[in-house]
């Protein structure tokens, strides 16, 4: 069985990004199971804050992640470029640096979005790429998925009522999921 943990980055009650993630959850091929988790709870990272006492939810967030075979990150775009909320989060992860191994190193990650805009995401998942290099992940580039005009893509229940996207949702998924099992599978 592979695991992914996929993170929404948008805190909005009605995020096309969790809407996002939750279709792909629908269609996580046999094998595979994607959990989904929030980065509500998780403070502005304050290294004062981090010597005091480690935040609860952080490191709940930081065992998941090392738990998992593979991350998907569901990156809105705020402003051409990464949401501050979605990068702390990222950053609280990072912490302590002698963490980063443990939590990113060698970690099967991929990078997917959604946006009311036209741009798809796209300069947020560029945007995300050095960030994502730095802490030593391994990204899946087999596939690319930016949805735009999200409003026009999910219906009033969070379903993906666009054949097109709902089509390359699961092939990005499966896509996704076949490379953290080919990356968990032992090597002999």
């Amino acid at each position: 069985m592979t695991t992914i943990l996929g993170i929404s980055g948008s805190l909005r009650e009605g995020s096309y990004n969790t809407m996002l993630l939750r279709a792909a959850k629908r269609l996580a091929p046999a094998g595979t199971t994607i959990e989904e988790v929030s980065i509500r709870g998780i403070p502005l990272y304050d290294a004062d804050e981090e010597a005091r006492q480690f935040p609860a939810a952080v490191t709940a967030l930081k065992a998941k992640v090392v738990a998992a075979d593979g991350v998907l990150l569901v990156s809105p775009e705020y402003n051409n470029s990464i949401p501050g909320v979605f990068k702390n989060a990222i950053d609280w992860l990072s912490r302590p640096p002698a963490d980063i191994g443990k939590v990113f190193g060698g970690k099967p990650f991929g990078l997917i979005g959604a946006t009311p805009g036209m741009g798809g995401t796209n300069l947020a998942q560029q945007a995300w790429l050095p960030v994502l290099r730095t802490l030593g992940t391994l990204m899946w580039f087999g596939g690319r998925l930016g949805v735009a005009s999200a409003g026009k893509v999910f219906d009033g229940n969070g379903e993906i009522v666009d054949p097109k996207i709902r089509e390359l949702l699961e092939k990005y998924v499966v896509g996704f999921s076949k490379f953290v099992a080919e990356q968990s599978a032992p090597r002999g």
